[in-house]
């Protein structure tokens, strides 16, 4: 790697915690052009970082051009590379010095620092940073996890994606989140890419409830029903799509306008699993699948007005998921008596 064709970096090579870290400076356009941000790509499932804010990222380039202004260092990791991309040279001491190749492109994964760099491309001001050497995707997840687990603004859902990740046994540790990223998954579930996982959105996707609001509701479920006493996760999660299969149907022009009705926002989630509790809890020997609560939500559910005009319209916390639910057994209690009153 010859010097004409390589940009250095001078610093020093030195320990955060167990990790090897190289420290140093430079141009705050120059870290722009040679690293990038791993945003998670809900399609494919790779990646981790959240989606850009631009709004922040923004505020960021205002406030470092301001007179004594200043930032923390950044945080990179230079990914382990079999093209020669980059390389560091140790001196005496703690001294080293990085190099990378001309045409290299992007060596840095952003670790902690997307919204910082994100509008920095012409910004003359130089700015400290620190880079891990060499760990790998699933460490670095790791690391940026750790680092921003309790982060304002930072999207719970992210967080929920990158536990499911790092688990050893999602099933066992979070089977509400198993069951949740099971709804989003699999082809036959209504939900099928739909739920807003903190990531880089498909176009064209209407998005409807968060993995949180999901992966909450499921756990409400698994608690009030027990369920995980006589299922597995896995059977546990092929009922709720049943369930879900079957509200999709019964209220399809609902589904089909979320932007219009609170059927799959918050309010609508919490509700809905809810009930799914009742119709669980009153199944005694039934089959419980697609059938069974489609001919159990059919005597009720399309009574209500699910649009942002009705009843559950402004419900929101945990008084207004008690309310919604209530508003619903009301409306299924309501169907009941006048079955009995004509029969």
């Amino acid at each position: 790697m010859s010097a004409e064709k390589s940009i250095t970096i001078a610093g020093i090579m030195g320990s955060s915690a167990q990790r090897t870290v190289f420290l140093a400076f430079a141009p705050a356009p120059l870290l722009h052009r040679l690293s990038f941000a791993d945003v998670l790509d809900e399609d494919t499932g790779r990646g981790y970082q959240r989606r850009l804010n631009r709004q922040h990222s923004l505020d960021f380039r205002k406030y470092i051009q301001q007179e004594l202004s200043s930032t923390i260092p950044l945080t990179f990791n230079l990914r382990p590379n079999s093209d020669a991309a980059w390389s560091i040279n140790e001196g005496s001491g703690s001294l080293a010095t990085l190099i990378v190749r001309s045409d290299a492109g992007k060596i840095f994964s952003q670790v902690d620092c997307q919204h910082r760099l994100g509008y920095l491309d012409d910004v003359d001001t130089n700015l400290p940073f620190m880079s891990y050497i060499g760990l790998s995707e699933r460490e670095e997840m790791e690391v940026f996890n750790t680092i921003n687990s309790k982060a304002k603004g930072l999207s719970s859902s992210l967080l929920d994606f990158h536990d499911a990740t790092l688990a050893h046994d999602l099933c066992d540790e979070r089977p509400e989140l198993f069951i949740a990223l099971h709804l989003n998954n699999v082809s036959d579930s209504p939900w099928y890419r739909q739920l807003d996982l903190g990531g880089s959105r498909t176009s064209g996707l209407m998005r409807r409830a968060s993995l949180r609001t999901m992966q909450t509701s499921i756990k409400r479920f698994l608690n009030q029903t027990h369920i995980l006493q006589q299922h597995s996760a896995e059977n546990t999660a092929r009922i709720v799509v049943d369930f879900w299969s079957a509200v999709a149907l019964l209220l399809r022009e609902g589904w089909d306008n979320p932007r219009r009705t609170l059927i799959t926002k918050g309010i609508g989630v919490y509700s809905l699993m809810g009930i799914a509790s009742d119709l669980y809890a009153e199944a005694g020997s039934q089959t419980i699948d697609k059938r069974y609560f489609m001919t159990k939500l059919s005597e009720f559910i399309t009574d209500l007005d699910w649009t942002t005009n009705g009843p559950l319209k402004g419900l929101g916390g945990e008084s207004g998921v008690k309310l919604a639910i209530e508003t619903l057994r009301s409306s299924r209690d309501k169907r009941r008596l006048r079955i009995v009153s004509n029969a």
